[in-house]
Parts: structure tokens; C-alpha cells; sequence
């Protein structure tokens, strides 16, 4: 955003009043989606894309930035041209009492580039972009093995990142699932309403195929996907 990233602040005795208890509502959800496309879109041609006065457009925009909404804007960049063409996921089980150090060492490492606190077997995943496979096996064996809260590791490289969204809205979910994209209103309450009755369902794949082996009734986020030569014993059994 251009043009109102200037002229923040600015705007007489309404300005103060922008972003107290804001309230979501089709409009907001709509600005984020155009934002999403293109972060320096122009208050003029948000307006004409959101269908609203440029006036309502800079107001709806201020208020979204003043109450934490939109956090911060950012570039995003080619990896590949940059050098960093390797991405691998570490897994890390971090000892119990050691979860302050585990923290503080990790902000002492810029070639993170993001790090999770996980459920299931491991405790956190960190994601790390390299320059090739031996700077990842270099930091896994000569850094974290070194930091007394590590108390394991588990290194997954990913092959081919097929899909990254800068981010996610509830709208997404209602066109995923073949629902018209509902049109932009001022009513906050209505868009509470549809947003919190659609409930994404569940991925191909996820719900089916697991009544065979022991996959069957866990929740998700713990799958269990069994091999081929496993699969085939257990239907053996079963028949």
C-alpha cells in the first residue's frame, strides 16, 4: 500500500478512534484478499476492487493496520535466485526443562526461518533454507546437537514446495467448497455468522482409505499411513 502507508497517522479527530474494537466483517475480509494479491495496490484501485468510496477504502485500510490485523509489509523472494535452494525441516525434541534455553538459542540462528512448537512425537519444527545439503547436516551435527536443551533430532528435506499462500482466509474455505463468493456488506454480525458455521472439510485422502490398518478413528494431525507390504498383511488377516 503506497499510498496510505504516507498518510498514516494523519486524518483529524477520527484517526484516534480507528481500530477500537473493530469488528470483521465482509468488507475487511475482502480488502485482505486484494492485499494478498498485490500489497501496494493503491487506495483508488482497492476502492474500485472492493466495490467502495476511496474515503471508505483508506478508513476500512487505517483500521485494519491501527487494531493488528495487518501486522507488517513484507517482500517476497526467489530462493533459488538467492542462493538458498535447499529447505529442510527439523524436528526437535527439546527437554522439558530446558525450554527457555531451547528459545534463547534459537534466536541466535538467522538461517532460521521459522520454528513451531509441534504436538505428536517431537516438540518443535524448524525450517532452515541452505545452500546445499552439507550446510543443513553441518548445522543439525555442529549447532543443535550442541545446545544442551537438544535432546534429538529428526531432518526431513523437502523435494518440491508445490503450494505457498501468503495467508489464509475464512472466504477461501466457502469458494473451496463451491459456495458463491458472498458480496461485501458493512454488517459485521452476518459475516460472523457465515464465517463461523463453514467448516472446512476434510482433505482427499485424509477421511478415506483409513478404516484399513491402523489409521482408523485417530485424530487429525496424528495420520498414520501405512506401507504397502503392512497393508497387505493386515487384509490377509482380515479375511
Amino acid at each position: 500500500m503506497t499510498e496510505t502507508s504516507s498518510n498514516s497517522g494523519s486524518g483529524g479527530g477520527a484517526t484516534g478512534r480507528i481500530g477500537i474494537g473493530l469488528e470483521m466483517d465482509a468488507t475487511h475480509l475482502k480488502i485482505l484478499e486484494v492485499l494478498r494479491d498485490n500489497g501496494r495496490v493503491s487506495v483508488s484501485a482497492l476502492a474500485e476492487r472492493v466495490g467502495i468510496s476511496r474515503a471508505n477504502a483508506y478508513t476500512r485500510f487505517e483500521a485494519l493496520r491501527a487494531d493488528g490485523v495487518i501486522r507488517r509489509f513484507t517482500a517476497e523472494i526467489d530462493h533459488q535466485r538467492t542462493g538458498l535452494g535447499i529447505v529442510a525441516l527439523i524436528f526437535v525434541t527439546v527437554r522439558q526443562q530446558m525450554w527457555r534455553q531451547f528459545r534463547a538459542q534459537l534466536a541466535q540462528m538467522p538461517e532460521v526461518e521459522y520454528c513451531a512448537i509441534t504436538t505428536g512425537q517431537h516438540d518443535a519444527m524448524i525450517q532452515v533454507r541452505m545452500a546445499d545439503v552439507a550446510e543443513v547436516h553441518a548445522m543439525v551435527t555442529e549447532r543443535l546437537a550442541n545446545i544442551p536443551a537438544v535432546k534429538a533430532t529428526e531432518t526431513v528435506f523437502i523435494l518440491d514446495e508445490v503450494l505457498r499462500r501468503p495467508y489464509v482466509l475464512p472466504s477461501d474455505r466457502d469458494r473451496g467448497r463451491g459456495a458463491p463468493r458472498r458480496p461485501a456488506s458493512s454488517s459485521g454480525a452476518s459475516a460472523s455468522a457465515s464465517a463461523s458455521s463453514s467448516t472446512p472439510e476434510p482433505e482427499q485422502g485424509q477421511g478415506q482409505g483409513q478404516g484399513q490398518g491402523q489409521g482408523q478413528g485417530l485424530p487429525l494431525g496424528k495420520m498414520r499411513f501405512v506401507g504397502a507390504a503392512e497393508g497387505r498383511a493386515a487384509l490377509r488377516d482380515a479375511t
